[in-house]
């Protein structure tokens, strides 16, 4: 088997990233939890991983902590990374190989750069068969053995020799290569001590080197040495190493045996990390002459090699989604990965796939109760925790049944993971939203966006942010402030209107607060009814906007969304 394995493509077993929507709610993490808990059981070529798209909000992170549940992978962007590329997993070898041992491994391999890294797995270097070719071409000094602090072992399996006497463990610090050619006595006037000799049989010639203080002889053409010469050579810690080489081709291949340290590039050397992202390396790449570049993990260790070419068979991330299925909520990047499954219970978005997918949409108060649906489907059996995080996320979605969206098979559901989970439903949903309520130490900017989607109708892209809370005195008093920062959301998510649903889950109502251009004239059309238009300053800046109190409306996605959808086709 080649020492270097060309990854053609992923390996059976492949990550599949469960996530939900952007700045998540309840039912999208707990969702994901479960389906992601539900594939590992019924499926177990693939490991499914549930993932989060934000931080939890204060009501998840209660459910999570009450049924001591970890927080799933975070997740920044679904774009390609080098992570989802086969590139090559080339080993890293030592840095004092020898250039023969080098080549011979890039020859049969069928790769042009081989990366030195130390035993920890740090790279030190590369050297490319441009290098070795170079290496060959220019003309070097007698002396670039020892100038490359070459082994001697080196120089053994470069010549194919025999070890006769001596440490080949060695390194060559001292001294040049000679050729014993001249008779005995002139080889006294240019053999120096630590010198590496190649010569013959002539045991005068022999001797001579070894009474010059010679480091190493190399004697060719499988010549003998005798005893006497053996026992001055182990005396003198001299080596000696028999080839069947000739003379001529032992001088020639011998530069051959230099380390890859002397001659690879250890500078400015490109590299790339598992979590850089494809189309950002893609130019970098691009303007670089170099074909292959390192591949590094987070601690900076060696982990392969890629190229150009590598780049053609990218595979985009596998991902399920699950409580959303609109390109304006999910994550970055989800246009080019590769969906395999959507399960929601939301109005049909926006998002294309690359091929056919397992899409389940059905007209129910949550997406947790699709997924407790699917677990009876295939026979299995929901444990205490899951049962938690489904009943929870059911209770979040409904307002413990009192949305429009609830249906029976939602309620019914709830019921039974309550019991599942053993837990009072009535009891644990009013600390619940408790969590949800205590709003006092929170920013303007975490309760704006602890639920916030983003939705299009139409040319119009607007956003929602729903906050509901058991007290009234504390939504009247967030009027202003979610207000203003309605108007700073406005720019910095680039959209045409906003607009924040104060709710009350107790008195079952809404006040609803509209910033953006036409934003008022949007409501008036949308519930036959005039705004209140607002204008006041707050920290120092001019506000402007609309609210309205919408009796009944507690449900974003059945009471504000269709109506507002509608008529934004009409602006």
């Amino acid at each position: 088997m080649s020492i270097v394995e060309e990854q053609l493509s992923h390996n059976m077993e492949r990550d599949i990233l469960v996530t939900g929507h952007r700045n998540p709610d309840t039912d999208s993490i707990c969702a994901a939890i479960a389906y992601a808990r539900l594939k590992n059981i019924i499926n177990h070529t693939n490991r499914y991983i549930p993932c989060r798209a934000g931080n939890p909000n204060t009501e998840t992170s209660f459910v999570l902590d009450y049924f001591k549940e970890e927080k799933p992978r975070l997740l920044e962007s679904v774009k390609t990374q080098v992570s989802d590329v086969a590139y090559r997993k080339t080993p890293g070898v030592p840095k004092n190989m020898s250039l023969k041992q080098a080549y011979q491994i890039m020859r049969d391999s069928h790769v042009v750069t081989l990366p030195a890294v130390t035993e920890e797995g740090i790279l030190e270097g590369l050297i490319t068969i441009s290098d070795i070719a170079k290496s060959y071409m220019n003309v070097y000094d007698s002396a670039v053995i020892s100038t490359a602090k070459t082994q001697f072992k080196n120089i053994l399996e470069t010549l194919e020799a025999t070890r006769v006497t001596g440490d080949i463990e060695r390194f060559c610090e001292k001294g040049k290569v000679v050729i014993a050619a001249a008779n005995p006595e002139m080889m006294n006037y240019y053999i120096e001590p630590h010198d590496i000799v190649i010569l013959g049989n002539r045991a005068e010639s022999q001797l001579s080197a070894l009474d010059n203080g010679a480091d190493c002889i190399i004697i060719c053409e499988g010549a003998n040495v005798s005893p006497t010469i053996r026992d001055l050579a182990e005396h003198n810690g001299m080596i000696i190493m028999v080839t069947s080489y000739d003379a001529y081709t032992a001088a020639r291949l011998i530069n051959q045996s230099i380390p890859i340290d002397f001659f690879m590039t250890k500078e400015g050397i490109l590299s790339f990390g598992e979590d850089d992202y494809i189309d950002d390396i893609k130019e970098v790449m691009a303007n670089k002459r170099h074909r292959d570049f390192p591949v590094l993990n987070k601690e900076g260790k060696y982990l392969g090699m890629i190229s150009r070419r590598n780049l053609l068979g990218a595979h985009g991330k596998q991902v399920i989604m699950v409580d959303h299925n609109e390109l304006g909520q999910a994550l970055e990047g989800m246009e080019n990965a590769e969906i395999l499954e959507i399960i929601d219970h939301h109005r049909l978005g926006t998002i294309q796939t690359l091929s056919p997918v397992s899409f389940r949409n059905q007209p129910l108060g949550c997406c947790s109760t699709i997924i407790y649906q699917i677990y009876k489907e295939n026979g299995v059996s929901v444990d205490k925790k899951t049962a938690g995080l489904l009943m929870s996320a059911i209770i979040s979605d409904t307002l413990l049944f009192r949305s429009p969206t609830c249906t029976p098979v939602d309620e019914k559901a709830a019921r039974e993971l309550a019991e599942i989970a053993g837990v009072d439903i009535e009891k644990y949903a009013m600390e619940m939203f408790a969590t949800t309520s205590n709003l006092k130490k929170k920013t303007d900017k975490e309760i704006f966006y602890q639920d916030f989607k983003i939705f299009s109708a139409g040319k119009i892209r607007f956003g929602v942010s729903q906050i509901t809370s058991l007290n009234e005195e504390e939504l009247t008093a967030l009027q202003k402030r979610l207000l203003h920062f309605a108007k700073t959301a406005l720019e910095v998510e680039n959209l045409g209107m906003v607009f924040v649903m104060l709710t009350n889950i107790l008195e079952q109502d809404t006040v609803l607060l509209a910033v953006g251009s036409h934003s008022g004239e949007l409501m008036h059309m949308a519930f036959s009814n005039e705004p209140e238009k607002l204008q006041f300053e707050l920290d120092k800046e001019n506000v402007e906007g609309y609210s309205m109190r919408i009796p009944g409306m507690v449900s974003r996605k059945k009471q504000l969304i269709p109506p507002l959808s509608l008529f934004a086709e009409q602006l």
